[in-house]
């Protein structure tokens, strides 16, 4: 089988579903104005998608491909880290390295081709953000300590 074939229905339902789960994703860090949006978003679960689809290609020549999901859990922890930084003793960045790593393993379903799994935990994640926003904004006693709003 051709894995990577751009004249194949497979590869670009692989795509499309990719594009789409971190275009949700990112779609909603971009309106709140965090650092890593649609385009980061889109080619963290692009990428994925790809290097998982590319581990089982080579694991029917005897490779385990599970160990391209242990690489990629770890490799997407650095880009994670790297947009975490601290400030006066204060840590920022971390909902943003979450979301980057989570977008590396919604990718890793979309390249298993768990279509339906990856689009659910695009939409929770999304839920999830929304969600604790609108409560953090409606409960003032969220926003204690390092979790305090900025004035602007």
């Amino acid at each position: 089988m051709d894995y990577l074939n751009p004249l194949s229905s497979e590869f670009w339902a692989m795509v499309g579903a990719a594009v789409a789960c971190g275009a949700v994703v990112g779609l909603e860090r971009q309106i709140v104005g965090k650092p890593a949006g649609v385009r980061t978003s889109i080619l963290v679960c692009l990428g994925a998608a790809i290097y998982i689809h590319l581990g089982e290609a080579a694991s029917h020549g005897g490779a385990d491909h599970t160990r391209v999901l242990g690489q990629l859990v770890t490799g997407v922890g650095f880009l994670g880290a790297g947009v975490m930084f601290s400030r006066k003793g204060v840590v920022s960045g971390v909902t943003t390295a979450a979301v980057i790593w989570l977008l590396a393993g919604i990718g890793a379903a979309v390249g298993m081709g768990l279509y339906k799994g990856a689009f659910a935990l695009a939409i929770t994640t999304v839920l999830v953000l929304v969600g604790m926003e609108l409560l953090e904004s409606s409960l003032q006693w969220l926003t204690r300590g390092v979790h305090r709003r900025q004035e602007e």
